[in-house]
C-alpha cells in the first residue's frame, strides 16, 4: 500500500472526534463497544499523507503494522445482519491506515468466514496479514482444523498460525514447523490470553524457537511485562498484544477524564489511542490487536500508530490514572 492511498492522520482524528465521548470496551479486547452506522469514504488524500508505523518481525526482519484488528464477537454474525454490513468499512478503515494484521480463530464462531468473504471481495487486493489458530486435540484432528481455516479463509497461505492456550502443542508444533518448511503458513507462534498459564508460556519460550507470542497485555494488565515481554526480546520473538483494553472497565473508567495535557503532542486524541500507544512504547511489542466491528472504532484505533512514542515518564503518568 503506497502512502498516496493511505488514510490521513488528520482523517482519522476526525473520525476518532465524534466517537471519542462514547468509546466503551471493545468485545475482543474484553468487553463491547456499541455498533453504529457504517463509515464508507476512508479515502480522503490529502498533502502529507503517512502509512503507519512498523515494527520488524524479529525472526525475519519482515515490517508489520502496529495496529490490527481482532476478529472475536465483532466478526461473527450473520450475513444478513447490519453489524455484518459494516465489517466491509472496518477492514477498509484497517487498510486505509496501513495496517493489515487481521487475527481470528476456530473458537471465534463465524469469523474466520466471515473474514473470508470480506476479503475475497475486497478491492483492490487486500494486503491482509491473515492470522489465526489452531486449538483442539490430536495430529489428524489439529490438520483437519487447520486446512477448515484455509478454507474459510478463502487462501492459500496463513500468515500466522498460532497454537492456542498452548492446547497439545507438542503434537502441533511439528506440524506447524512443517507447513511452513512447504510455504503453507509463514509464522509459527503460540497464544494466551490469562496470567494463569505465564509459567507455561514461559518454558516453552525458552525451550522452542517461535515467530510470535500472542499475549494479553494492557495499561491495567501488565503482568507480562515482568517476564515474558523481556524473554520474548532476548529470543527474538515477535509480540501481539491481545486484549489490550483490558478485561472490563478500563476505557469506562477513563472515559469522563480529561486527556493529559501531552497527549496532542504524541498525536492521540481519545483514551483508546493513549491506551494503545502505551503499550507500543515497549520494546518488545511488534502489534496490538483490539478487537472491533465499528469503522469508526478502527479508524481511532489505528490513529494509534501515528505519532511519537510515549516516554517513560508519560506511562507512568498513565499507570498512576488507573
Amino acid at each position: 500500500m503506497t502512502p498516496s492511498s493511505c488514510l490521513t492522520r488528520r482523517r482519522l482524528l476526525a473520525l476518532a472526534a465524534g466517537t471519542a465521548a462514547a468509546l466503551s470496551l471493545d468485545s475482543a479486547s474484553g468487553a463491547q463497544q456499541p455498533v453504529m452506522q457504517p463509515v464508507t469514504d476512508f479515502s480522503a488524500k490529502l498533502p502529507g499523507d503517512r502509512t503507519m508505523q512498523t515494527r520488524a518481525i524479529p525472526s525475519s526482519n519482515e515490517p508489520l503494522p502496529v495496529i490490527g484488528v481482532g476478529t472475536y464477537r465483532g466478526f461473527d454474525v450473520a450475513t444478513s445482519s447490519p453489524a455484518y454490513k459494516q465489517l466491509r468499512s472496518v477492514l477498509d478503515a484497517l487498510f486505509a491506515a496501513g495496517g493489515t494484521v487481521i487475527d481470528s480463530s476456530p473458537m471465534y464462531g463465524r469469523a474466520e468466514q466471515t473474514t473470508g468473504e470480506l476479503l475475497s471481495i475486497h478491492e483492490p487486493r487486500s494486503p491482509a496479514f491473515l492470522a489465526t489458530k489452531v486449538w483442539t486435540r490430536g495430529r489428524k484432528e489439529g490438520i483437519a482444523q487447520m486446512e477448515e481455516s484455509l478454507r474459510l479463509l478463502q487462501t492459500e497461505r496463513i500468515d500466522l498460525m498460532q497454537i492456542h492456550n498452548l492446547v497439545d502443542w507438542q503434537t502441533h508444533l511439528p506440524v506447524l514447523r512443517d507447513w511452513k518448511a512447504q510455504g503453507r503458513i509463514r509464522y509459527v507462534g503460540i497464544s494466551h490470553y490469562t496470567s494463569s498459564a505465564y509459567d507455561q508460556v514461559e518454558a516453552v519460550l525458552k525451550t522452542e524457537q517461535l515467530d510470535f507470542l500472542q499475549i494479553n497485555y494492557a495499561l491495567d494488565d501488565r503482568a507480562a511485562e515482568a517476564r515474558l515481554l523481556p524473554l520474548c526480546r532476548e529470543r527474538g520473538v515477535a509480540v501481539i498484544c491481545n486484549r489490550p483494553f483490558g478485561g472490563g472497565g478500563l476505557l469506562s473508567r477513563l472515559k469522563d477524564k480529561p486527556l493529559p495535557g501531552w497527549a496532542a503532542q504524541v498525536e492521540a486524541s481519545s483514551w483508546a489511542q493513549l491506551a494503545l500507544k502505551f503499550l507500543l512504547a515497549h520494546p518488545a511489542v511488534t502489534c496490538v490487536i483490539p478487537g472491533t466491528g465499528n469503522p469508526k472504532y478502527m479508524a481511532d484505533n489505528a490513529g494509534a500508530g501515528f505519532g511519537p512514542t510515549l516516554t517513560d515518564a508519560q506511562r507512568q503518568q498513565l499507570i498512576a490514572l488507573i
